[in-house]
């Protein structure tokens, strides 16, 4: 069984279309759909584990400044400012403080006198939290020219003093904030993009490049070779089941790599979860493909039964786009598919961070239907 394994193993690794297609292919998939689904360019700053980055592009450092860029800090962005323009054009997104007009010499100068000022947002991308950017921006703008107000009743001119003064003030209301739940938010770009190609990828090359050598074999008469060795047909079934798992295990285990270097990915803090959860995945895909390879009669409909199965089922079980935004049917059905049991797993895992327990029941499918389509293998396995 091991010797047939290394043997498969080597020989569709030595395929160029496996390598194109296990290896290339999915980085390029990664990063187009990362890219237009909300995601950041490659090499660009990403954002810091705290918070979210922005860029704060003002011409002076008057103390309204000062205290609009803490408010935007206590509301989770982290700040950046002065930066060169090669630098400056890798963020995602930046409040931009006009220079005064007229007479003022400063944009604190310019507030204090009662001068309308204009505050421009820009962010580059269309990530699912846009608005959540301009409420957290409008939040601070707001409370910045409430305390303007409540530090100008007595005819004064504010200062930074008086802010201070303000800010240690005791509050009549307190507001006691805590978790309601799990937070859930539906991931785009990278976060979306890269699991749904590695699963989609991952059936596609099992159910195709690793299927179709079996389908091969079989025609060049290889398996009827296998027949007249001492070896039972469970072990040859085992041995081709295995050499096919560890090409999954490869191609898995090098778009984690790759989603790391490349993307900068967070795969969450259950990572032994997730690769129990990949690992069954494989092994689902494994069996699926030996099954179909001894049902079809030829390469050609090998091909265009795995091609066509793992482009229905990614698309159906949201690997595409999140299952998250489809209509309660869509995401009943995909409850119903391995792709949606693989998906929905990496997301309560990386993006919900639910723990081990919430993906429990999806392993023990993956790997019920992968021992229970690996025996219908067996079963049906032919030799010609």
């Amino acid at each position: 069984m091991l010797f047939l394994a290394r043997f498969d193993v080597g020989y569709m690794l030595r395929q160029k279309e496996t390598l194109l297609w296990a290896f290339v292919m999915p980085i390029v998939f990664m990063w187009f759909i990362g890219v237009t689904t909300g995601g950041s360019s490659m090499g660009a700053p990403s954002d810091e584990p705290v918070g979210l980055a922005l860029v704060v592009e003002a011409k002076e450092d008057g103390f309204l400044v000062d205290e609009l860029i803490r408010r935007l800090e206590e509301n989770n962005f982290v700040v950046r400012r002065d930066l060169d323009p090669e630098t400056l054009a890798r963020y995602r997104r930046r409040l931009t403080i006009p220079a005064p007009k007229g007479d003022y010499e400063s944009f604190t100068a310019a507030v204090l006198a009662g001068e309308e000022t204009v505050l421009r947002f820009r962010r580059t991308d269309e990530g699912s939290n846009r608005d959540l950017d301009r409420v957290k921006i409008n939040q601070a703008v707001y409370t910045l020219l409430a305390d303007v107000a409540a530090t100008s009743l007595e005819n004064s001119t504010p200062t930074s003093e008086e802010f201070a003064e303000l800010r240690a003030m005791p509050r009549n209301i307190q507001l006691t904030v805590r978790p309601a739940g799990n937070r859930e938010i539906v991931p785009s770009g990278y976060a979306q993009a890269i699991p749904g190609t590695m699963i989609m990828f991952t059936m596609m090359i099992l159910l195709t490049g690793g299927a179709i050598t079996l389908v091969t074999e079989r025609e060049q008469g290889l398996l009827r070779r296998l027949a007249s060795t001492p070896i039972t047909r469970g072990q040859i079934v085992a041995g081709k089941w295995l050499g096919k798992l560890l090409l999954g295990v490869i191609q898995i285990a090098f778009a984690i790599g790759v989603s790391v270097v490349l993307f900068d990915m967070d795969w969450g803090p259950e990572k032994l979860v997730l690769g129990v959860v990949l690992l069954a995945w494989a092994a689902f895909n494994t069996s699926l493909g030996i099954l179909l390879a001894n049902l079809v009669r030829t390469e050609g409909q090998m091909s265009g039964v795995g091609v066509l199965t793992s482009l229905v089922l990614a698309a159906l079980g949201g690997c595409w786009w999140p299952i998250e935004i489809t209509p309660d049917w869509m995401q009943g059905l995909a409850s119903c598919l391995p792709t949606g049991w693989a998906m929905d797993s990496i997301h309560r895992l990386v993006s919900f961070q639910q723990g081990g327990s919430a993906v429990m029941p999806h392993i023990l499918a993956m790997l019920g239907f992968s021992i229970l389509l690996g025996w219908l293998a067996r079963r049906y396995f032919r030799y010609q």
